[in-house]
């Protein structure tokens, strides 16, 4: 028997996305569909399987130890489905869309990426930044440059270089204090943004545990690399990675007043889906950015 007369296609589509988004009303709004016509496919889904997908609460849907075990399954079925049909849209190679991080894209990825396609002529590149996490479900990714612990649900997640941070600033602004020659001397100028947790982190690293910074005007740039540029600029003091900044450093335009680096655990990771691990577009590039990333860095030209 044909598998369109065993199992309701359509239902599966939509129980897969019900059971990814734990939610009837956004499955619908992501398939264009209305609750009542999601709750009926997955219904039609159960009374097929003749046991229950879902526990359905006012307000709230939960797995049935059933629909625990079938949803990964047919999240990975339809991401084969779908590269199996992005396979004859695209070109033998195809289209490589990465999501990064303002700051690496800027410091690093912008600055090395047309090395990798001198390698790689056959794979165009779209390069596109974010600060949001991706959720490769719903926006059109490959690959994602992401700072964090490296685990994440479904995703191969490859460490790329670890991430410390100490304080940096223009050497004019240390001027106007009469330099800086120990870490508490910063806190008489403007820190870029002392709601940042890498600051107390960063102080107590440095000998200055008790640091209060609670009363200091925030400002939220959303990207390290803006920092960075107000820093320059003599707006503040910032607390970047200084492998970032070593062509400001170079040129006089930033200085790392003292070797104390500290770090919050996160680092730089390049995450994938585990199910798209073995496309070759996606092998090329984590085999190119991983050596790349291994040897001595190097963030000019």
């Amino acid at each position: 028997m044909k598998m369109s007369r065993q199992f309701p296609l359509n239902a599966l589509r939509v129980f897969e996305a019900a059971a990814r988004l734990m939610s009837f009303t956004k499955a619908g709004e992501e398939l264009g569909l209305t609750q009542t016509a999601v709750s009926y496919q997955v219904k039609l889904l159960e009374d097929t399987l003749g046991e229950p997908l879902f526990l359905r609460r006012p307000r709230q849907v939960t797995l049935t130890p059933a629909g625990e075990r079938l949803a990964p399954r047919l999240s990975e079925a339809f991401a084969l489905m779908g590269d199996a049909i992005a396979s004859l849209k695209d070109t033998a190679d195809g289209t490589l869309v990465i999501h990064s991080t303002a700051t690496f894209a800027a410091r690093w990825l912008a600055r090395h990426i047309g090395t990798f396609q001198l390698e790689n002529p056959g794979i165009a590149v779209r390069l596109e930044t974010s600060q949001e996490v991706v959720d490769f479900s719903r926006i059109e990714a490959d690959v994602a440059i992401r700072s964090g612990k490296g685990k994440w649900p479904g995703l191969t997640a490859d460490l790329l270089v670890k991430n410390h941070f100490t304080p940096m600033l223009s050497p004019d602004l240390a001027d106007t204090v009469g330099g800086i020659n120990q870490p508490a001397d910063l806190l008489k100028l403007r820190l870029i943004d002392p709601a940042d947790p890498w600051w107390l982190i960063w102080f107590a690293a440095a000998g200055v545990p008790d640091v209060d910074l609670s009363g200091r005007q925030s400002s939220r740039f959303g990207a390290q690399a803006f920092e960075a540029a107000a820093a320059v600029a003599g707006q503040g003091v910032a607390i970047l990675m200084p492998e970032f900044y070593t062509d400001d450093v170079a040129l006089g335009r930033l200085v790392q007043p003292f070797d104390v680096v500290a770090d919050d655990g996160s680092d730089y990771w390049l995450v994938y889906p585990e199910s798209r691990r073995n496309v070759p577009k996606i092998r090329a590039f984590r085999s190119w950015l991983v050596a790349a990333m291994a040897r001595p860095w190097q963030t000019s030209r």
